[in-house]
């Protein structure tokens, strides 16, 4: 690719981990700490230290990132990566310049809601940054590198223990309230992931591909991939399409398979996130 475009893709990937920070903070200061609601990670913990000790999230959470930081240099090698870095630095920077921002609402199922619709929305553009803001994520892979407990439930166990701690401190409601500020965050982390837009993979078998291939590629103007089968019963070869259309081509797309073919066998599954000619392309980014 040329050397502009590598550039951009940097240049974007920073200003996506900036702007995700920022959203991550001011979503901690708007809505989560003036309710108490200790939603997991390293800011969970610091909702409990302020609670408890009256500490500035912000300091709490230095406190814990750098050491975090350091042993997963020494644990998981340099490769670690400098955006780790940033983001255990600029992250809580953020949160102590927007600790003085005035809460919109003292309702805690509104501030889990829209704290973890929030926070989802900052961790989902600091993952298209490719980067991270450290953490107990840091911790979890740590533990999955020394002790060889898989990743996703080394992180499902840090952010339990959170908010049980929450449950404990503050009160068993708080952390009710977080499981739904959790919730929300890992579901909007998914759709900035993933987009909003759901396409369709459909699998098809028929005993008359050509035509099936026809119908799809001149009336249906989409591309398809004929893949090799064998029947399990018969033996026999049996060609399978896959074709990818997006939510709204669906229904065309079955009838002009149950036109060029009645007796074909079509499998239709989502597709979260399709990348190529046709469709939208976050390649670049």
């Amino acid at each position: 690719m040329p050397r502009y475009s590598k550039r951009a893709r940097t240049i974007y990937s920073y200003i996506a981990m900036l702007v995700g920070s920022f959203f991550i903070a001011a979503s901690f200061n708007l809505f989560l700490l003036p309710n108490r609601i200790a939603s997991g990670g390293v800011s969970g913990i610091s909702v409990i230290i302020d609670t408890l000790a009256n500490i500035p999230p912000a300091y709490t959470q230095w406190a814990l990132n750098i050491p975090i930081f350091i042993a997963g240099v020494l644990v998981l090698g340099k490769q670690f990566g400098i955006k780790t870095a940033i983001g255990t630095i600029v992250l809580p920077l953020f949160v102590l310049l927007t600790s003085h921002w005035t809460p919109p609402t003292d309702n805690p199922l509104l501030a889990a809601l829209y704290g973890g619709l929030g926070v989802g929305l900052g961790l989902g553009l600091v993952f298209r940054g490719r980067g991270s803001t450290g953490g107990l994520d840091t911790m979890a892979q740590i533990i999955h590198r020394v002790i060889g407990i898989r990743l996703g439930l080394a992180v499902a166990m840090l952010d339990g223990l959170v908010i049980i701690s929450a449950g404990l401190f503050i009160s068993l409601e708080n952390a009710l309230y977080a499981l739904i500020g959790l919730f929300a965050t890992s579901k909007t982390i998914d759709v900035i992931q993933s987009g909003f837009q759901t396409s369709k993979a459909a699998f098809i078998i028929s005993k008359h591909p050509d035509r099936v291939s026809d119908a799809i590629l001149h009336e249906l103007d989409r591309g398809l991939t004929r893949l090799q089968g064998v029947g399990g019963y018969t033996g026999d070869d049996r060609p399978v399409l896959l074709a990818v259309v997006g939510q709204n081509e669906v229904v065309r797309l079955k009838l002009l398979v149950r036109d060029a073919d009645p007796d074909a066998f079509v499998i239709i599954t989502n597709a979260a996130e399709v990348l190529g000619e046709g469709f939208h392309d976050e390649r670049l980014l």
